[in-house]
C-alpha cells in the first residue's frame, strides 16, 4: 500500500491554517444550540450526551482560565472579559490545581 505524503514543493509557501478563531467558536455555539433544540423537540436520548458536553465545557473553561493565569493574566483581567468580579473569578477557579 502506498503511503500518502505531502509534496513540500507544492505547499511550502502556504500560511498555516488556523481554525481556532471567533468564527470557529461561533460555529461551535450554533452546533450546541441546534443539539439543544433537537433534544427539546423530543430526542430524550440526547439529554445524557448534552449533559456530558456541559461537564466537558466546564472543564475546558477551567483549563483555559488556568492557562491564562500561567500566561500572566490577572484575576481582574479575566473577570472583566466575562463580566464578573475579580473575587467571583478567583472563588470559582482559584483553588483548583
Amino acid at each position: 500500500m502506498r503511503q500518502l505524503t505531502v509534496n513540500g514543493a507544492l505547499t511550502s509557501n502556504r500560511p498555516p491554517r488556523v481554525t481556532e478563531n471567533h468564527d470557529y467558536a461561533a460555529f461551535a455555539r450554533r452546533v450546541v444550540t441546534a443539539h439543544g433544540r433537537r433534544i427539546a423537540d423530543g430526542d430524550v436520548e440526547g439529554l445524557t450526551a448534552l449533559l456530558a458536553l456541559a461537564d466537558e465545557l466546564d472543564q475546558v473553561i477551567t483549563n483555559a482560565v488556568h492557562g491564562l493565569r500561567v500566561f500572566g493574566y490577572s484575576w481582574a483581567e479575566i473577570a472583566h472579559r466575562i463580566g464578573i468580579t475579580r473575587q467571583a473569578a478567583q472563588q470559582r477557579w482559584g483553588d483548583k490545581p
